[in-house]
C-alpha cells in the first residue's frame, strides 16, 4: 500500500485551522456544535470541511489522533532524557497543560470512528509505561507504581481544578505537584488496593 501523499501548503493550514477551530467548538459546544459553526470559526467553507473529513466522527478521531500525537512526540523525546523521574513529571506536565488547553474529555463519549485511534493509543501506553518503568528502576517513583497508575493520574490535575468555580488558569499545577510527591518513595506507604490492568 502506498502512503498518502503529503498535503500542499494550504491545504495542510486549513486543515490544522479545520482541528483548531473544531477542537474549541466542541470543547464550547459539545459534541452538539454544528459543521457549519466549525467552518465559520476557521474561515472557510463547507465544503472545506468535507473535502478534509467526510464526517463529523473523522473529524472527532482526527482530533483525538492529533492530541495523542503531541503526547507521543513528547514522551518519546523524553525516553532519551537522563534524568527518568523529571522525564516523568514533564511527561505528567505536557498531559496536564494539553488538557487546560481545551477539555475535550467530552470527545471519548463519541466513541473511536477511526482504528488508527486505537493504534497510537497503544503506542502512547507503552512510552506512559516506560517512562514510568525507567523512573522506578532510577528510585524516582516509589516501587508500586504502574504505567496503569500513571494513565489513570494524566488528566487528574484539570479534573480536580475544574470544579473550582473562576479558577485560575494556572491551579491545575498545585494539584500535579501534589500528585507527583505522592508517588515519590519518601515516606511511602503500602497502596491498600492492587493496580488496575495494564491498558
Amino acid at each position: 500500500m502506498t502512503s498518502p501523499r503529503p498535503l500542499r501548503t494550504d491545504a495542510a493550514r486549513n486543515r490544522r485551522r479545520l482541528l483548531a477551530a473544531a477542537a474549541d467548538e466542541f470543547a464550547e459546544r459539545g459534541l452538539d456544535a454544528s459543521v457549519a459553526d466549525i467552518a465559520r470559526r476557521a474561515g472557510v467553507g463547507k465544503g472545506t470541511v468535507f473535502r478534509h473529513f467526510a464526517t463529523k466522527d473523522d473529524l472527532i478521531a482526527a482530533i483525538v489522533l492529533d492530541r495523542i500525537d503531541e503526547l507521543n512526540t513528547a514522551g518519546e523525546r523524553l525516553l532519551k532524557a537522563a534524568d527518568p523521574g523529571a522525564a516523568l513529571l514533564e511527561f505528567l506536565t505536557v498531559a496536564a497543560h494539553q488538557r487546560q488547553q481545551r477539555d475535550l474529555s467530552l470527545l471519548h463519549a463519541a466513541g473511536e470512528p477511526a482504528a488508527e485511534v486505537g493504534r497510537v493509543r497503544a503506542r502512547m501506553f507503552h512510552t506512559v509505561h516506560t517512562l514510568v518503568d525507567r523512573a522506578r528502576e532510577h528510585g524516582a517513583v516509589r516501587a508500586d507504581v504502574t504505567g496503569a497508575d500513571i494513565i489513570l493520574l494524566m488528566c487528574a490535575p484539570n479534573y480536580v481544578a475544574g470544579y473550582v468555580p473562576d479558577a485560575s488558569p494556572d491551579l491545575w499545577q498545585r494539584y500535579l505537584a501534589i500528585i507527583f510527591d505522592g508517588l515519590r518513595p519518601e515516606g511511602a506507604h503500602p497502596l491498600p488496593h492492587p493496580p488496575p490492568p495494564s491498558p
